[in-house]
């Protein structure tokens, strides 16, 4: 398994998805939103580089466990180690939830030219997308910090992608 570059890891949060969540805020982000309340995690060369495999183990070592959350920094920057998290977390029958500055369709295009993105989309069940906004901070917002973010579950995520498609589509 791929070693990942961590900020740190929340072994039991029930604020960062539904449940009880272990949490991986990874290492690196290029976006550098204003406001952002995880500004250490910015430089790509910070943290500690972690086993995937000693981090599965930790991971599966409680069972009260209701998923896995992916933070950040930005989860989507080092998509390849984290597939190997998201398989193992589905293998357990625990579900996959990630934040990303990306919206869905920026990951869409990155998709395109690197695979390992697409296959994290494929395997997050829950994504909350788009940069933090401070201006549109809301805090009602369920697991979200401001309101242009969305929270997109896969039947939602499989629309905006045909919508996507149909309008590259026209404009190609």
């Amino acid at each position: 398994m791929p070693d990942l570059r961590v900020s740190g890891i929340v072994e039991e949060s029930i604020v960062d998805g539904p449940g009880l969540r272990y949490v991986i805020f990874t290492q690196g982000c290029t976006r550098a939103c204003p406001g952002c309340h995880n500004p250490r995690t910015h430089p790509l060369d910070g943290g500690t580089v972690m086993d995937t495999e000693s981090i599965v183990r930790q991971f599966l070592e409680n069972p009260l466990l209701a998923g896995i959350t992916f933070s950040g920094g930005e989860p989507f920057l080092q998509a390849e180690p984290l597939c190997s998290l998201a398989e193992a977390a589905h293998a357990a029958g625990k579900n996959v939830m990630a934040y990303t500055g990306f919206t869905f369709e920026e990951l869409l295009d990155k998709a395109q030219t690197e695979p390992p993105v697409g296959r994290l989309l494929e395997l997050v069940d829950t994504l909350v997308d788009g940069p933090y906004v401070e201006a549109l901070r809301d805090l009602e917002l369920t697991f979200r910090g401001s309101s242009n973010q969305r929270l997109l579950d896969r039947e939602q995520r499989a629309r905006l992608a045909a919508e996507h498609r149909r309008k590259a589509a026209v404009s190609g």
